[in-house]
C-alpha cells in the first residue's frame, strides 16, 4: 500500500510517499479501505519532529480516516466487512490501508459522504470530550474558542451554540471572522486588531476556554475566565512556558486543565468515541453541526496540503484522499 512518512524533519518537502507492507488486524483490531484522512496541526508538528507518534504507533501520518472495512480481527463483534465508517487513530491515516482497535471505529453519520467523514473523528472526539466531557460546559455558559475557522474551532462553534451556549471566538482576518458568525459564534473577534479579553469580559467572561495556544495566550485567559470558569489547553502553537498570577485564579476559583487525546490508553478513547457517536453523531446527521472541509488534496500530494495547514488561509478541515472512493 502507499502511505506518507516524514522520515527526517522538516518542512511540507519533507513527506515521503513510499510502499508500506499491507496491515492486518490483530484481536479486536479491524483493517480499513482508507478512502480518505484528514490534516491536522498535530500532523505538521510531528512532521518537524516535536510531536512523535505515541509509544508503538506507526510512524506514518495521520490520526483519523474514513474508509470500509476491508477485514476483521479476531473477537470483533458488531462491525462487517464492506461497511463505511470512520475512526480515531493514534496514527497511520496517510496511507491505502489502517488497521485500527474496533472501538475506535464510528459508522459514518446519517447524510455525509464518505470522503468528507474523514474530517470528524478527531475534532469531533477533541471538542466533545474537552468541552463537555472534562469541562463541563453548560446550557446558557459562554463558551470561549481561539482559532475559531479552523478544523477543531468550527466543530466547538457549532457544537457549542446547538447545546444552547453563548460563543465567542477569535480569528485573524475581517473575513474568517464573518465566516465565524454566520457558523452560529455571538461574537468573533479579530485578534489581530482588538481585545479578546476586553470582549469577553464585556458579557461576563467565559465559563469554558477551549485553547490551542498555550503559553502565549495563558495569563489573558485566565483573565478572561468568569468566576469558576475552566480553561482547557489542547494546543501550545503559542509555546510551553508561561508565568501565571495564582491570585487570578485563586479570585476566580477557576481550573487550568491540560489535555491531549492522541496518548490516551486505548479504553479512554473508547469511552470518547462512544460518547462522541452517541452525543455528536446525531447534531451531525440533522445538520445542526455540519462537516466544514476547506479542500479535498490528493494523498500523493500530501505535501501541499501541509503547506496549506500552515499557510492558515483555509478554513474548516483539509481532506487527503486515496483515490479507493
Amino acid at each position: 500500500m502507499r502511505a506518507v512518512t516524514a522520515p527526517d524533519p522538516g518542512g511540507p518537502e519533507a513527506l515521503v510517499v513510499s510502499e508500506h507492507p499491507d496491515p492486518t488486524p490483530g484481536p479486536g483490531e479491524v483493517v480499513l479501505d482508507v478512502v480518505a484522512s484528514a490534516v491536522n496541526r498535530a500532523d505538521t508538528l510531528q512532521r518537524q519532529g516535536f510531536y512523535p507518534p505515541p509509544p508503538g504507533a506507526s510512524d506514518i501520518l495521520g490520526m483519523e480516516c474514513s474508509g470500509r472495512i476491508a477485514a476483521l480481527g479476531e473477537g470483533v463483534e458488531g462491525w462487517s466487512v464492506g461497511d463505511e465508517v470512520c475512526a480515531l487513530l493514534a496514527a497511520g491515516g496517510y496511507a491505502e490501508q489502517v488497521a485500527v482497535p474496533a472501538g475506535q471505529l464510528m459508522a459514518v453519520p446519517a447524510g455525509i459522504d464518505l470522503v468528507d467523514a474523514a474530517a470528524l473523528p478527531e475534532v469531533a472526539c477533541t471538542v466533545w470530550s474537552n468541552v463537555f466531557m472534562i469541562a463541563g460546559l453548560q446550557p446558557g455558559e459562554t463558551l470561549l474558542v481561539h482559532g475559531g475557522a479552523g478544523g477543531i474551532g468550527t466543530t466547538a462553534i457549532q457544537l457549542g451554540k446547538a447545546l444552547g451556549a453563548r460563543v465567542v471566538t477569535t480569528c485573524g482576518t475581517e473575513e474568517k471572522v464573518a465566516y465565524c458568525r454566520d457558523l452560529g459564534a455571538d461574537v468573533a473577534v479579530n485578534y489581530r486588531t482588538e481585545d479578546f479579553v476586553a470582549a469577553v469580559k464585556e458579557i461576563g467572561g467565559a465559563d469554558v476556554v477551549l485553547d490551542n495556544m498555550g503559553a502565549s495566550y495563558l495569563a489573558r485567559n485566565v483573565d478572561a475566565l468568569a468566576t469558576e470558569g475552566r480553561l482547557v489547553v489542547i494546543g501550545m502553537q503559542g509555546g510551553t512556558t508561561a508565568e501565571l498570577d495564582l491570585s487570578v485564579l485563586l479570585r476566580k476559583r477557576g481550573a487550568v486543565i491540560a489535555t491531549s487525546l492522541r496518548a490516551r490508553p486505548a479504553p479512554e478513547k473508547e469511552a470518547i468515541v462512544a460518547a462522541t457517536a452517541e452525543h455528536v453523531w446525531p447534531l451531525v446527521a440533522d445538520g445542526s453541526v455540519r462537516v466544514v472541509v476547506h479542500d479535498r488534496v490528493p494523498l500523493a500530494e500530501a505535501a501541499r496540503a501541509h503547506q496549506l495547514m500552515e499557510d492558515s488561509s483555509h478554513s474548516g478541515k483539509i481532506v487527503l484522499v486515496t483515490g479507493r472512493s
